[in-house]
């Protein structure tokens, strides 16, 4: 066994944004900095970078002006690579050019030590094709900060099949020193999180070029109904279109995953110039170059075309006794409907009642209602056994088991017992609604208000408009989602509409990820919630959801779409065979049996 490297000067090729984050967070953590440009004029470009990277930091109170001299003073600028010659670690951040690239790293081969650690920042390069250019490839490794790397806490660490397990070992323990969460991957395009963020990515551009739903709504959906950050559009504009589609295309020539193959309207509006918030304009159109300020554009929403309610609705009826429906219930009577829910006994019927008087119970224990506002919702709502009671209501949800058999008989009752005109919902999430309109003899009355659950909490409502589906209809349940305080989103009847069909592929991904032993379960949930923001990790998100229905989802998209990468991947099938379910059996990617 030999013993770790010690670290003590670290050297920077590259002093861009990235480049200077990265001498600025090693300066931070007491290291001696050589950074190293071009140039004299890139040099001073990265000193400015520095400056106003630590200034910013000192006027939020995370710096003192002190300690900015001190990390500044510990920061040595040079426009001549020999510098960097008793540098332990170098870490190259220039652009993404394989030629550019792997000229430094012949360059270093004859200024480092032999001992030295050579590390490239590349995003989507071959790092196993940057070491060639090294006479000791063993010690070339991938350490890819994410932007900026001051404030972002991961870093994957890229091995090759050639990097020495000393230097994967000692890299791993200097990025954990620096606070950083270091998370360990194989040399393939875009690693961890671009393999898994670009390919969700590249699927919403692709329903954006369909015409499948607005950006505004795309965007919405996964916001609204996933809790991530920004929509999916909006980030490759923050991104930038230009840098998407090199990702995407390095990924395509590497895998030959059709997923990856960047989207036409991609090459498109970079073609056009069209590249994001850099240049003003991307998916949307920005105040000005750099800008984040959103601007109307001809694709933007008038106010005028605010949904209205078409169809008078003053009564609302809910079938189902579950999760689902009782939440439906409570949000329709706190909004101030007289609701009747329909259940298959008097005790589940009496059940919903019980489980909106906890949900208030709750919340009155953390201050967020009053008993009034209990006493006012429980009085508007009403329960039945009766389906025949439903025949003065103006809307129907239906909130009962995903089984199309069951879904159609209903849909068949509601169609002779509901008044003409009345409104027939289903919150179905994977079944086709034009099936359940077909048993009708109303099908343009037939529309699709999948919420999410839990409902009083979540946000979304994808509405869903079949063909058969009247205008009217789909924008008054859009004016009636906005009634009781969600945000509908429009989309059409296909399988997973907007918010299953962009999570569930990405999920599935991770796991044929895992399944080929790419990376650790842990390492992929710490890469997705660190390097991307998002509010849980596909496989935290997998035993949550549970795998059955994730696994009856990915079949559903399967089938419909045809698309071979939309295949289940065989670990889930397997786990579903196993009953490894998830939370609700105590074990599923992970086991919580002890826990």
């Amino acid at each position: 066994m030999t013993d770790s490297r010690v670290f003590k000067t670290i050297g920077v090729v590259g002093l861009g944004t990235m480049g200077a984050g990265i001498a600025e967070v090693f300066a931070r953590n007491g290291f001696n900095v050589v950074g190293a440009e071009v140039s004299a004029d890139a040099v001073a470009r990265g000193r400015k970078y520095l400056e106003n990277s630590t200034g910013r930091a000192v006027a939020r109170g995370k710096l003192s002006e002190a300690d900015q001299a001190a990390l500044l003073g510990r920061i040595t600028l040079t426009a001549d690579m020999a510098d960097l010659k008793d540098a332990d670690l170098v870490v190259e951040a220039v652009v993404e050019s394989m030629e550019i690239k792997k000229s430094i790293f012949s360059k270093l081969d004859e200024i480092v030590s032999p001992t030295a650690v050579l590390a490239t920042n590349t995003s989507s390069l071959s790092v196993t094709e940057i070491s060639t250019a090294n006479s000791k490839p063993g010690r070339v490794i991938g350490i890819h900060f994410f932007n900026p790397a001051p404030v972002q806490n991961l870093v994957e660490i890229v091995r090759t099949v050639v990097t020495e397990p000393g230097v994967l070992a000692d890299v791993s323990a200097l990025v954990e020193q620096i606070g950083k969460s270091p998370v360990v991957a194989g040399d393939r395009a875009g690693f961890i999180a671009n393999t898994l963020l670009f390919g969700y990515l590249n699927h919403a551009v692709a329903m954006f070029e369909g015409h499948y739903a607005t950006r505004e709504d795309i965007d919405a959906a996964m916001r609204f109904g996933c809790g991530y950050p920004m929509g999916p559009l909006a980030l490759l504009d923050l991104i930038g279109l230009d840098t998407a589609y090199e990702i995407l295309d390095t990924m395509y020539k590497q895998g030959r995953d059709r997923l990856h193959a960047p989207a036409p309207i991609l090459k498109q509006m970079v073609t056009a110039g069209l590249l994001g918030r850099k240049t003003g304009r991307g998916f949307y159109t920005y105040e000005k170059a750099d800008s984040p300020v959103v601007v109307p554009d001809a694709q933007t929403p008038s106010a005028d075309a605010a949904p209205v309610l078409k169809h008078t609705i003053k009564k609302v009826g809910v079938v189902g006794t579950g999760t689902m429906a009782a939440g439906i219930v409570e949000v329709f009577a706190k909004a101030g409907y007289d609701v009747l829910c329909i259940g298959r006994s008097q005790d589940k019927a009496d059940s919903v009642l019980a489980t909106i008087a906890k949900n208030f119970d709750r919340q009155i224990q953390r201050g967020r209602a009053t008993e009034e506002a209990k006493a006012e919702t429980l009085a508007k709502v009403s329960v039945s056994t009766s389906q025949d009671d439903l025949r003065d209501v103006d809307i129907v949800v239906e909130a009962i088991a995903e089984d199309l058999a069951i879904k159609t008989t209903l849909f068949e009752n509601l169609d002779e017992i509901c008044k003409p005109g009345a409104i027939l919902a289903t919150t179905t999430s994977s079944l086709p609604i034009i099936a359940l309109a077909k048993a009708t003899s109303r099908p343009q009355d037939v529309v699709g208000m999948h919420f999410f659950n839990p409902a009083p909490v979540m946000k979304l409502v994808e509405v869903v408009s079949t063909v058969a589906t009247s205008a009217d209809v789909a924008q008054t349940v859009r004016a009636l989602c906005g009634e009781v305080g969600k945000v509908a989103v429009s989309c059409g009847d296909r399988a997973g509409f907007i918010v299953n069909a962009l999570l569930f592929p990405y999920l599935n991904d991770a796991i044929k990820m895992l399944e080929a032993h790419y990376a650790t379960a842990d390492d992929i949930d710490t890469a997705m919630k660190q390097g991307c923001a998002l509010p849980m990790g596909p496989f935290e998100l997998l035993d949550v959801v549970g795998n059955d229905v994730s696994l009856a989802i990915q079949r559903e998209l399967y089938l419909e779409f045809r698309e071979p990468g939309f295949a289940p991947a065989p670990l889930l099938e397997h786990l579903v065979t196993a009953g490894y379910l998830g939370r609700k059996t105590g074990r599923g990617f992970r086991d919580y049996s002890a826990r």
